[in-house]
């Protein structure tokens, strides 16, 4: 057994010296730089929505866009480039994007730094229309630009307006979508979503209902009288000012956004005020 033990350690030591380190393969560049992209992979640099409708009163916002070496870590800083393609972008710089740095920096022993791209807010236009930026990263002074387009690209696209929710037709008591009546919700019903009415997923769904009617009364309750609602949610910063055109109507928006406008309008036949969507119609819940 002893003589077992010693041949078999033997066999240990002829084995692990007859192996050696393996060296890891990296692309290199005719130039000796590394290259950059953006995401880990093709899959993360496709397009990316975003929307200011569910923060009516927030005037940016902030995309961080990821940057990634193809290559080794070094120790000193390098600079890149991240830019909008001119041809693929129809979004405006600083009207819809703060205007992006001549240049970035992936910071030294770092193979990854995530971007910001400031989305604005100030477009009133966006309420109606849906803008793009396509960024292109390449390697400016410290890499190279030899990687395929497509995983130097990343879309954002974005905008100011509601799109009708899937759930939205389970619930009767909203009547007809449309995007006003959809923000209006937003700002008073105390949340974004109400859950599906599908028994297949949740056999318990009707657990739900309490809960999601309450958030339906409130929006009734704020369009039959935003007034009071506005004295109840002081911390919303919501106003309503009364027009100067003798109509009696009045326009409700928030003090941090004050050029999106609600239009309440004043019906003299019931001495009454109704909210009025961007159909024409009458917001009645």
């Amino acid at each position: 057994m002893k003589i077992y033990k010693i041949l078999l350690a033997i066999g240990g030591v002829i084995a692990l010296a007859g192996c050696k380190k393996e060296n890891l393969i990296t692309y290199s560049s005719p130039d000796g730089k590394d290259n950059i992209y953006l995401g880990t992979a093709v899959t993360d640099t496709t397009a990316f929505t975003y929307t200011f409708a569910y923060s009516p009163a927030q005037l940016r916002d902030t995309v961080w866009v990821k940057v990634t070496t193809s290559g080794e870590r070094v120790h000193q800083p390098r600079n890149f480039i991240l830019a909008a393609d001119p041809k693929k972008t129809t979004a405006v710089s600083a009207l819809h994007y703060e205007a992006l740095k001549a240049s970035y920096t992936m910071p030294a022993d770092s193979g990854i730094v995530h971007v910001p791209v400031i989305l604005l807010n100030t477009d009133t236009a966006l309420q109606n229309k849906t803008v793009k930026i396509t960024l292109v990263v390449s390697g400016g002074a410290g890499f190279s630009t030899n990687l395929p387009i497509e995983v130097r690209s990343k879309q954002i696209t974005f905008s100011n307006r509601l799109e009708k929710p899937v759930w939205w037709n389970y619930w009767g008591q909203l009547g007809n979508y449309s995007r006003v009546k959809h923000q209006l919700f937003l700002i008073s019903s105390g949340t974004r979503d109400l859950v599906e009415l599908n028994g297949a997923v949740d056999p318990n769904y009707f657990l739900h209902i309490p809960r999601c009617l309450y958030y339906i009364n409130n929006v009734h309750e704020f369009l039959q009288d935003p007034f009071t609602w506005i004295q109840q949610n002081p911390s919303a910063g919501y106003k309503l000012t009364k027009r100067s055109d003798n109509t009696g109507d009045y326009d409700l928006y928030n003090v941090n956004a004050p050029d999106k406008k609600y239009w309440l309008k004043y019906f003299a036949s019931v001495n009454k005020l109704i909210f009025i969507d961007e159909n024409g119609n009458q917001i009645i819940i």
